[in-house]
């Protein structure tokens, strides 16, 4: 869990400086805003979270083989998110992103709080793209997930037209 901290803190670094409107400054058609990005990683972990907690509270004994899902890493792939995990349009302010995601990683920490890494990887469910995985790994998924997209949020911040 720390290492997800510690790509959360870099994401907040990275965006601390920007306000409400530049994060929701579309930098590129068909792309999404930083906003959007965020959005994103909220609506993520949030699901990841409830599938977590249907598995441990009552999911059956599952194991999986270890996968190599840091091929995430790789952004010259493109894997189109689920219709739920897609952010919707509109315009999010910066606290508004903040309090979510504080609450996703809050609800996830509590979730996990005293569970076993044993326990963690005899609970599993299906990944779109790699297919079963254990919560451990999916604990791990968070973090690469965030990390791909830490760097899609350079790149759009490094996008922005300067404030006027």
């Amino acid at each position: 869990m720390e290492n997800n901290r510690q790509i959360r803190s870099n994401i907040w670094n990275t965006v601390e400086d920007l306000s409400d409107m530049q994060i929701n400054t579309r930098v590129e058609e068909g792309k999404w805003t930083i906003a959007q990005v965020l959005e994103h990683l909220y609506l993520m972990e949030k699901a990841i979270t409830a599938s977590m907690s249907r598995e441990l509270n009552g999911g059956e004994i599952r194991p999986a083989e270890e996968k190599n899902f840091f091929l995430t890493l790789d952004r010259s792939r493109s894997v189109p998110a689920p219709a739920p995990l897609v952010p919707a349009e509109g315009f999010y302010t910066m606290n508004e992103l903040k309090d979510k995601l504080g609450e996703s990683r809050r609800t996830i920490e509590e979730l996990l709080a005293g569970i076993p890494d044993e326990e963690l990887a005899q609970r599993s469910f299906l990944h779109p793209v790699f297919g079963l995985m254990d919560l451990r790994q999916w604990l791990t998924f968070i973090g690469v997930h965030e990390q791909r997209h830490w760097g899609q949020i350079e790149e759009l911040k490094m996008g922005l037209p300067p404030e006027e």
